[in-house]
């Protein structure tokens, strides 16, 4: 484990004794861990969240546009 001092803003920290409270936390420095993993759930992993992979196999069956130039493809989108 790896030990970190930090300055936070006062509304960073009060936010860290929110989650640290909603979430029976021990410590900021769980409550910190929390948001950490929280974060990469969401953003370091998009491929392996249900909700993605759902949009994409509702998307698989769709046939697409075939374009000969980029021109033509901006004038089918920009209309």
């Amino acid at each position: 484990m790896v030990n970190a001092l930090i300055k936070l803003s006062e509304d960073a920290n009060r936010v860290l004794n929110i989650v640290k409270a909603r979430f029976g936390l021990k410590d900021k420095g769980e409550a910190i861990e929390f948001i950490i993993s929280k974060y990469s759930e969401e953003e370091n992993e998009p491929e392996l969240r249900p909700d993605f992979v759902e949009k994409i196999r509702k998307t698989e069956h769709q046939k697409g546009f075939e374009f000969r130039s980029v021109n033509e493809l901006r004038a089918k989108y920009n209309g």
